[in-house]
Parts: structure tokens; C-alpha cells; sequence
């Protein structure tokens, strides 16, 4: 992990410039450098145990009283058994697409001409905007695991590629397939409804929180799936997509995420970078730490 510190160990500390932008709050006390909060040696022998060093206030004479201390575990190493693997990742995918291949027009155990009346004389076409805006939401259920402090399974970079490479392969299989189906929309609007691409992209997002948090607990992914299935089920009560493009749709969201997941090779970010936003009740900020 980065020494914070390092130059303070050999009576460096330019205070001219610590002063510059005294909002930074750091406590650490003794016992903490022993654990390793921070990797310098040179300072145990400074400090009697439990006397506490408080950067801003021994240095900069901030009036700040009240500091945070938020531990990252950049190392932190997914069990074996949470690896993604192929096939295993496949199945209910396949399963989803195959159901919905399964359903097109009057076709299927429930076709989606039989569940595009049901779910109108149920919800008398009332449905609202709620699936243009829920399409990204499992990114911000991401963003409010990450703002509680919740560790990162991935580095930041390999994050960052990992979604923009599952982005790109839903986009790759999803638009050709658009017009080669050709398939009218219920509302007859135009000739793209299959598959769902506003149920792909939640299920995209459902599935990277599922990925990134299920070492943690299942709930993350539940959650996630939650938003997304009610981006698909909008879908259906909006008149936009028929039951087998919701389903094509999610199934082909889920698979990208996991082939791709499967695939990624962490040849990036070896570092262990973690960008994480904070907040301690009166301030917020972003949280950086890198381990080497």
C-alpha cells in the first residue's frame, strides 16, 4: 500500500504547502502504524503506545477535530469458487434466450401475444418513463456500495474494462440482431423490437453488480436483477417490446457480461488502483489507494 508518511520520517515535511488545502484529516495512533495503516518503521519508536498523531493538527493547526480513518484491502482476492467460468456461466442465459425464441407471436407455453393482452386489461396501458430511467440503475446501486465503503473486487482499471468490454459485446450482438429479426413493435412504432435493447443494458449493469459483489452477499445481485427485470416488465406495460424481446434481451445483457467476465485477463492495473468515494457525515470525497 502507499506510505503516507515516508517524509515526515526524515523531518522533510514542507508545512508551506500542507497548508495550501488544509481539508485533508488524518489520525492515526500508534498501534495503527504497528498493524501497517502506514508501512513506516522508522516510527515506531517515536510514539508511546496508544499516543495519538494527528496530521493536520500537529502540522497545519487545522481546526478540524473530528477525522476518519477508511481502510481499503486492495488486496483482496475473490474465493476460487466466485471465479467466472464457462460453461457453468452460460445456462440460465440460454435458458432466458430460449424461452424467449420460444414465445415469438402465438407461439410457446405463453406466447407473447397472450401476455401483451394480459398485461394491458392488467395495468389499462399505464406504465410511465420509469424504464428510460431505471436502464442504468444497477450502476448507481455500484456507486452506493462503493459510497458505504463496501471493498472493491476488482482494481478500478480492470473495473473500468470489464464493463466497457461487456458494453461492447452486448452492443455487437444486440443491433445487428435488430435488423435482421426486422420484428414490429406492439405499438408499431417501427421495426427493431427484438430483442429488448433497454432490457439488455439493465441486465448488463444487474450483472456486473452480481460479479462484483457476490462475494460479499447474493443480496447485491438481487437487487440488481430487481431494477433490471423492472426495466423489462415497462417495457411490456409501455407497448414497446413484446415477452420474447424482454427475454432475448435479458438473456443476451447476462451472457455478454459473463463471457466477458470469464475471459478478462488482468494483465492491467496489477497495482490493486481503488478509487472509492467517502463520506464521514460532513464531507465527501474520493478515497485513492494503490498497493504494490
Amino acid at each position: 500500500m502507499i506510505s503516507l508518511g515516508s517524509s515526515l520520517a526524515q523531518n522533510e515535511f514542507n508545512i508551506r504547502q500542507l497548508r495550501m488545502e488544509p481539508t485533508l484529516s488524518l489520525s492515526i495512533t500508534n498501534s495503527q502504524f504497528r498493524n501497517g495503516f502506514i508501512n513506516q518503521s522508522g516510527f515506531n519508536d517515536n510514539f508511546d503506545n496508544g499516543t495519538t498523531f494527528n496530521l493536520n493538527e500537529s502540522l497545519i493547526d487545522s481546526p478540524k477535530k473530528k477525522t476518519v480513518i477508511i481502510p481499503v484491502d486492495t488486496n483482496y482476492k475473490a474465493p476460487e469458487g466466485l471465479k467466472t467460468r464457462l460453461p457453468q456461466a452460460l445456462i440460465i442465459p440460454a435458458i432466458l434466450i430460449g424461452w424467449g425464441v420460444s414465445t415469438i407471436g402465438s407461439n410457446g407455453l405463453y406466447s407473447s401475444h397472450q401476455a401483451r393482452t394480459d398485461l394491458l386489461n392488467f395495468t389499462k396501458g399505464k406504465g410511465g418513463p420509469i424504464d428510460n430511467y431505471l436502464i442504468i440503475s444497477p450502476y448507481f446501486e455500484f456507486g452506493a456500495l462503493l459510497l458505504f465503503k463496501v471493498k472493491c473486487n476488482n482494481d478500478f482499471v480492470n473495473t473500468t474494462l470489464l464493463i466497457a468490454k461487456s458494453e461492447a459485446l452486448m452492443l455487437l450482438v444486440l443491433e445487428p440482431m435488430k435488423y435482421i429479426t426486422h420484428e414490429q413493435r406492439p405499438d408499431k412504432s417501427d421495426y427493431l423490437s427484438m430483442p429488448s435493447g433497454h432490457t439488455a443494458e439493465a441486465f448488463v449493469a444487474a450483472t456486473i453488480v452480481y460479479r462484483e459483489y457476490r462475494y460479499l452477499s447474493p443480496w447485491a445481485g438481487v437487487g440488481a436483477y430487481a431494477l433490471a427485470t423492472t426495466v423489462g416488465a415497462f417495457r411490456m406495460i409501455n407497448d414497446k417490446h413484446w415477452e420474447s424481446d424482454v427475454f432475448v434481451g435479458a438473456g443476451i445483457g447476462m451472457m455478454s457480461t459473463n463471457i466477458i467476465y470469464a475471459t478478462h485477463q488482468h494483465r492491467w492495473g496489477r497495482n490493486g488502483v481503488c478509487l472509492t468515494p467517502t463520506y464521514d457525515g460532513k464531507n465527501a470525497g474520493l478515497a485513492f489507494t494503490m498497493s504494490f
